[in-house]
């Protein structure tokens, strides 16, 4: 199916979309930082990135703009605990494809994946 990144500092979240998305046939390569996931984009071309907003070392708005320097295309789903209708409004310009609040239901999570994989 299709190549994955996840980046979030969480353990438990990382852990839970590598499991789901497995199981969904993905490849699933994650990342716990900025910097990280950034490499790992550029090493591993994923088909869809999952980007946690909050993260220890740099920004997610400012992951998603270095990830659509690299690709304008690449489509990115946010996550955050805690986001605003301004946060949400400011990743959709930045180009993210979707937009996810932590305890997101697994219904939800599929729902995204198809809108942006068109599976």
């Amino acid at each position: 199916m299709a190549r994955i990144l996840v980046i979030d500092d969480e353990p438990s979240i990382r852990d839970l979309l590598h499991t789901v998305l497995s199981r969904r046939g993905h490849e699933v390569i994650t990342a716990s930082n900025g910097q990280l996931g950034l490499a790992r984009f550029r090493e591993d071309r994923p088909r869809l990135t999952i980007l946690d907003l909050k993260l220890p070392d740099i920004g997610g708005l400012d992951v998603l703009r270095a990830i659509r320097s690299f690709d304008c295309e690449a489509p990115v789903i946010i996550l955050t605990g805690a986001g605003t209708e301004q946060i949400e409004a400011t990743a959709k310009q930045f180009g993210a494809a979707d937009f996810l609040q932590k305890g997101f239901s697994l219904h939800a999570l599929g729902e995204a994946l198809k809108k942006v994989l068109k599976e």
